[in-house]
């Protein structure tokens, strides 16, 4: 069976295929690889011939690197690709490259210290080179085929089946497609959305941004001053570069006025005078394509209707703002992936639907909501340097007489300070709760959390898990290099690694090995006899299974979880925590628990 394919043919007979998922971006193609090691299949339709390869998103959190390891898709590997941390530790904001420089801020949490939170920190890669990393493993799979060029029209429920009408466009014939459920990856303007009459709340219009994608060695131009993010204040550019790879692929975005630049006025001349104005000196570089696009935050007012899913993209949209759009989507398919697992092999029902929406949208919101506050930030500080003035002459004098006179420097600086946050969003990336409601106080701000709902805390392990939970590679932390030897040997595997993605796994102390095992035979027994019989369920036992690295952490993980005060955590596959059982607790309450959150 190919992986990737035009599709070129007749359909004359309707075909049929447990999921269609809709688009080929990183969300489809992550679901698509996601459902293949679940034994689901599925097949990806994608509307163009081939994917744009300007870079658009560059950041993986933490999160999303967690969740790919899960599903052996190799983080070292991954790592290897993008940038590398040491050019990427830093946010500069710049007249122009070669201009003055007024002050940096740290990239996100790549301080060494963050490992005690996540085993697997931020790494910036730009998104194509994502795809196209999911989608060789995909080749590799050799199970779902991606059909390019066939772009969906339309689709109607019955019963319990969906029919999509599908175009190919090479030969402009039509269709159908009859598949269990449809999953929706096909962006911020999304057909399938449109057609299910889905609307979506937020704001329209902020911003007109225009994204400049070129090819320049940077490397010589920013010295040692090297980053991930440019932010440029000369008001001819108002914006950043992203540097992908200081020695050649980059990305400036920058705002501009509608009225004196209409969208159709643009061209590579223009394109030029700009990049010159932001790098600060004429050097050579190439023009490879420019796009504008609107800052704007919407989401999706319902992610589901029948058999069909919103995810990514077409579930919400923010501005990019604090990286949150890309890592939303692929932490939406995670949250999906098990759940749809769970109804085509029988053992979940419809309120799992209901579930997926529940859980994901308020994330959404809270995300969405932290990009608008970062870019109204960010471009509230290019204003109170007067570099909005519509005089662009006045304009640059406001902007180098506010950072180099001692009375205003000093504002400008705590301008400058006031975007930190924007720049750690640690807190969002793998600190929400399902269930919870709140606004987070700062997005930067993570506590672990041992209750419903959260992510299972992170703690090292001393050696691999028992082969019966996973069997993962070592963790390479060897790019950290003011890690000693010792303490990279202590950083290889997580309690992340605990838990398989097709099961739910209940954790507990080998200290209390007389009450849970006994109660997990007898609830393996019950389940047998229930409609979740074909439920994996596993068990984690400290002391047997697991050890944790001695130390603080370690303590603190044990007394989050309770463990020796007799209790057991379950975690379901998507390393969320189902639910806390005390000591004593009942086989009914553990039973009840699972099957309540399977809707079975």
């Amino acid at each position: 069976m190919s992986s990737v394919s035009d599709h070129v043919g007749n359909y004359e007979r309707e075909m049929d295929i447990p999921i269609l998922i809709v688009g080929g971006g990183p969300t489809g193609l992550l679901l698509a690889h996601m459902l293949t090691k679940l034994g689901v299949k599925s097949l990806i339709i994608e509307r163009y011939p081939t994917r744009l390869a300007a870079p658009k998103a560059h950041a993986l959190s933490p999160r999303s690197l967690e969740l790919c390891r899960q599903f052996d898709l190799d983080v070292n590997e991954i790592r290897n690709i993008g940038t590398n941390r040491d050019d990427a530790y830093w946010v500069n904001f710049v007249t122009s490259l070669t201009g003055q420089y007024v002050g940096s801020l740290p990239y996100e949490r790549m301080d060494a210290e963050v490992l005690e939170q996540t085993p697997t920190m931020i790494h910036n890669i730009p998104q194509p080179r994502f795809e196209e990393f999911v989608a060789s493993r995909l080749v590799q799979d050799g199970v779902v085929e991606v059909w390019k060029n066939h772009s969906f029209v339309s689709c109607k429920q019955i019963d319990d089946r969906v029919v999509t009408v599908v175009e190919n466009r090479g030969n402009k014939s039509l269709y159908n497609i009859c598949s269990r459920h449809v999953v929706a990856c096909d962006g911020a303007k999304s057909r399938v959305r449109q057609t299910l009459g889905i609307e979506c709340e937020g704001e329209s219009s902020y911003e007109t941004m225009m994204t400049i994608h070129f090819n320049a060695n940077l490397r010589e131009v920013v010295g040692n001053q090297v980053g991930m993010l440019h932010w440029i204040m000369d008001p001819e550019v108002s914006g950043f570069i992203i540097g992908y790879d200081l020695d050649g692929n980059q990305v400036l975005i920058c705002n501009f006025d509608s009225k004196k630049h209409p969208v159709e006025s643009w061209d590579a001349v223009h394109c030029r005078s700009v990049l010159t104005a932001a790098i600060g000196k004429s050097i050579p570089f190439d023009v490879l394509s420019w796009r504008p696009w609107v800052l704007s935050r919407k989401v999706a007012e319902s992610y589901y209707k029948g058999n069909v899913f919103l995810a990514g993209d077409a579930a919400h949209s923010f501005p990019p703002t604090g990286g949150l759009g890309l890592n939303s989507g692929l932490a939406d398919v995670h949250n999906l992936a098990y759940k749809l697992a769970a109804i085509h092999q029988g053992h979940g029902g419809t309120s799992l639907h209901e579930a997926y929406q529940n859980e994901r949208r308020h994330v959404a919101l809270v995300n969405s909501q932290q990009s608008v506050k970062n870019g109204k930030q960010i471009f509230g500080l290019l204003k109170t340097l007067g570099t909005t003035d519509t005089n662009l002459a006045t304009a640059k004098e406001n902007l180098y007489r506010r950072i180099t006179d001692p009375t205003t420097r000093s504002e400008v600086l705590k301008g400058v300070e006031h975007q930190r946050e924007h720049f750690d969003n640690l807190g969002l990336h793998i600190g929400y709760v399902y269930g919870d409601t709140e606004i987070p106080a700062s997005a930067s701000l993570y506590t672990a959390s041992y209750r419903a709902g959260a992510r299972l805390p992170h703690a090292w392990l001393s050696k691999p898990p028992s082969s019966h939970l996973t069997s993962l590679p070592a963790i390479s932390n060897t790019y950290v290099r003011e890690l000693s030897g010792a303490a990279l040997s202590e950083k290889q595997y997580s309690t992340l690694d605990l838990l398989s993605f097709d099961s739910f796994t209940l954790i507990f102390s080998s200290t209390f090995a007389a009450h849970w095992p006994a109660l997990f035979s007898e609830l393996r027994l019950r389940l047998a006899k229930s409609n979740a019989r074909t439920l994996k369920i596993n068990t984690a036992i400290l002391g047997q299974d697991f050890n944790l690295i001695p130390g603080a952490r370690a303590n603190e993980w044990v007394m989050g979880m309770q463990l020796e005060h007799g209790a057991a955590v379950l975690v379901r596959p998507d390393q969320h925590i189902l639910n806390c059982y005390g000591a004593g607790t009942k086989v009914d309450e553990v039973l009840e628990g699972l099957l309540g959150h399977l809707g079975v």
